[in-house]
């Protein structure tokens, strides 16, 4: 009888799936053979009226745009942002209309960033699609967000969870670094309940500000509720600000984190000294981590890297390694690696925990 009922629910699956994606095949074929502008516009009014651009099935997806242009491509994470030739970034022009197509597959769960670029030139959100994400990386802040059908929200990333007790802020510290020959700013996150009586490890967070920022990388939120389901012990992190703190239009990040020899000094002779002067930390590599992402990952794994004796541990995401490649060279050259394991990866409380919690 069981056996019965799995192979009926698995022929209505089945059944479901090809009338599903029948749907959205016969959806791109009815564009795909309209006659008439008109014919085109009417079937554009029902697509967008059920806010169905981007169409996605599966791991389908039809990037869909109207508008007179010479050319249209569809650019983000998938594609590295148009410089990867091997994945198809030009959308085809549907016959006697204005609109525009590209099919792609990705993963059911995924969530990218992509913008369009009209005549290669003009860089836009999609107009189509209400989510967005504010990642900085292609053509800047914000980006559309394509969310495949089985994307899901992380609550831990998003907003307090029930019960958490935050920690503590200390934001905008000035200091003159006298190695790079001007002022600096950082802020520092002190885990709920910090205690002088005991020893924390720490993080030091390249882009600082954007791994703060609520639309980015909402770091401090996570934190708080990483701690709270005891994912991550209490740790303290110091957010590094690349931009100049009496002109914060003026972002210094490309020649600091470009495997700058000067920032490595800051880093290791002038910042950490000050932070453990200031805060109980851990002095263990092994407690003690660096993280960035895009040109921050790239100033990671340099860092790390080269000074092992102080890094035991990175984070290193999305990195630009292309921006330097001799990074491969100083990484493969290394004997024993300082990477140890995954930097939130559950580890064992370097003090009682009745001790931290104080």
């Amino acid at each position: 009888m069981r056996f019965v009922l799995f192979f009926i629910c698995a022929i209505h699956s089945v059944l479901l799936f090809s009338q599903d994606y029948k749907s959205f095949t016969q959806t791109i074929q009815k564009l795909k053979k309209t006659s008439t502008a008109e014919e085109a516009n009417s079937l554009w009014t029902e697509l967008t009226s059920k806010e169905a651009i981007p169409l996605t099935y599966k791991d389908s997806v039809a990037f869909l745009y109207k508008g007179e242009a010479t050319s249209v491509m569809w650019v983000g994470d998938f594609n590295e942002w148009g410089s990867n030739a091997q994945r198809n970034k030009k959308g085809e022009r549907i016959v006697n209309t204005d609109i525009w197509l590209l099919k792609a597959s990705f993963p059911e769960d995924a969530r990218l960033d992509y913008k369009i670029v009209i005549n290669e030139t003009n860089w836009i959100l999609d107009p189509l699609n209400p989510d967005q994400q504010w990642s900085g990386v292609g053509g800047g802040s914000p980006n559309s967000e394509l969310r495949m059908p089985q994307w899901k929200e992380d609550p831990v990333t998003t907003a307090p969870l029930q019960g958490v007790k935050p920690g503590r802020l200390e934001k905008d510290i000035l200091y003159f670094s006298k190695l790079q020959g001007y002022q600096v700013s950082y802020s520092v996150y002190l885990p709920h309940g910090y205690s002088s009586n005991s020893v924390y490890p720490i993080i030091y967070v390249t882009d600082g500000y954007e791994y703060m920022h609520e639309q980015m990388g909402n770091m401090i939120i996570v934190l708080n509720n990483l701690i709270h389901l005891q994912k991550i012990q209490p740790i303290i992190a110091v957010f590094i600000d690349h931009r100049e703190p009496a002109d914060r239009s003026n972002n210094r990040r490309m020649p600091e984190l470009a495997m700058n020899e000067k920032f490595l000094s800051f880093i290791t002779k002038e910042l950490i000294p000050l932070v453990e002067k200031k805060y109980t930390v851990s002095t263990d590599p092994g407690q003690r981590a660096i993280i960035g992402t895009s040109m921050g990952g790239l100033a990671s794994a340099y860092i790390a890297f080269s000074k092992p004796e102080f890094f035991g541990l990175a984070g290193i995401q999305s990195p630009a390694f292309w921006f330097k490649p001799e990074i491969y060279s100083l990484c493969e050259n290394l004997q024993t690696p300082p990477i140890k394991k995954p930097l939130c990866q559950p580890v064992k409380f370097l003090t009682p925990r009745k001790e931290v919690e104080k």
